[in-house]
């Protein structure tokens, strides 16, 4: 199968469509399970197929240092390594730049503090980066036993290709929300010397090669890019960096950025995951998402349901003969009692984290479901209208 990116629905600039790979067909709007380290954490491929996922993200950098592009490609790429057959999409590695520089010394992250609100920069570091950002690429101290790494464009795109991942990532700089306009500026334009790079170094026929749009939260550095990286051959394109220092800053960083690109080509968001985050982003044209929240929030006792989240280790949940959600169909709920599943959870179980895992990928991948669905009914609006009402 080859790759292609198909629209064959609309509402408004909601769309729906048909994302094909060597390894399947994606239904988009989808979202992707993150599976850094080659796993969904406490989850196997069957666990997966079962909640609906049609595929998941893996991490390049993470990959990169264990156990090592090398390594996967002679047992057979990503797909035979893991045992998961579906489509499979890499991060660059320009995330863990950000993860492991400007965000130790902002105290920002993709979950903790994504959006801080009026947060000024702090005045001093907060912690030591383990990153440092040259022209050439990032120098990293790995984060498991210290040793120095580069990581260039050229690097991020070898590795991604002996991975084997269906689609990969231009490798980029993302800014923290807290960067001033002077270093978001210059971030950006490097994002855009390594994109030609990366196009150099890329093999076109085998894998999907996606562009990445930076610019923070400021509105003429966004529509910059958006120019710049929707006028470059990428099969697809991605939003990422800071999308500013609230859920409003990121719609706003949205309705700048999705009109100036290419109308044919795949668009994906990288990072976000919540419920209510994926109406009001495909809403806007977003097509395919990944994020940790559902798998992160699951092994905490953060629960999905459609009136908003529970934590399970509450102690009225203690003698709780209920599932987790009425007339949810997952595995968890068919099967489990919120007093069994706490108890799991106040036991420091494994199995609390798979169950918990289960259902809020369930939920998630359900609800794509039902956007797609909604789409083509044209009811988008009146589904995003119910589940808003009752998500608290």
């Amino acid at each position: 199968m080859t790759l292609r990116f198909q629209v064959i629905g609309q509402a408004g600039a909601a769309r729906v469509g048909q994302l094909e790979t060597p390894h399947g067909v994606v239904e988009t709007p989808a979202f992707f399970p993150v599976g850094t380290q080659a796993t969904v954490k406490t989850l196997t491929p069957d666990d997966l197929q079962a909640v609906g996922a049609q595929g998941i993200l893996a991490n390049t950098y993470h990959l990169f240092l264990r156990p090592g592009a090398d390594l996967v490609e002679e047992l057979g790429g990503l797909h035979s390594f893991m045992g998961w057959p579906h489509p499979i999409m890499t991060d660059s590695g320009g995330y863990q730049a950000f993860s492991l520089g400007l965000a130790l010394e902002h105290g920002v992250g993709k979950i903790a503090k994504m959006f801080p609100g009026n947060a000024e920069a702090p005045t001093r570091p907060t912690r030591k980066r383990l990153a440092r950002i040259g022209e050439d690429g990032v120098q990293f101290s790995s984060h498991l036993d210290g040793s120095q790494h580069l990581l260039t464009p050229e690097t991020s795109i070898k590795v991604q290709q002996q991975l084997g991942a269906d689609l990969i990532l231009a490798f980029d700089e993302c800014t923290s929300p807290l960067s001033d306009l002077g270093y978001t500026r210059a971030a950006m334009e490097r994002t855009h010397r390594w994109a030609g790079r990366c196009l150099d170094t890329w093999a076109a026929d085998q894998q999907g090669l996606y562009g990445i749009v930076q610019g923070g939260a400021y509105h003429d550095l966004r529509e910059q890019s958006g120019r710049f990286i929707g006028a470059l051959p990428f099969f697809g394109l991605a939003i990422g960096g800071s999308l500013g220092r609230s859920k409003d800053d990121m719609h706003d960083v949205l309705d700048w950025t999705i009109p100036l690109l290419p109308e044919d080509k795949p668009r994906h968001l990288l990072g976000i995951g919540e419920p209510r985050d994926l109406f009001t982003c495909v809403e806007r044209g977003i097509d395919t998402f990944d994020c940790v929240a559902p798998t992160r929030l699951a092994r905490h006792g953060g629960l999905y349901t459609a009136s908003g989240r529970l934590n399970i280790r509450k102690a009225i949940y203690r003698d709780d003969p209920a599932p987790i959600e009425e007339g949810c169909a997952c595995q968890t709920c068919q099967g489990f009692s919120r007093a069994y599943l706490r108890h799991l959870f106040v036991a420091d179980e494994i199995l609390g984290y798979r169950l918990a895992t289960v259902h809020n990928l369930h939920f998630i991948l359900t609800l794509m479901a039902r956007l797609r669905q909604s789409i083509v009914d044209g009811t988008f609006v009146e589904v995003k209208r119910e589940f808003l009402a009752h998500d608290r």
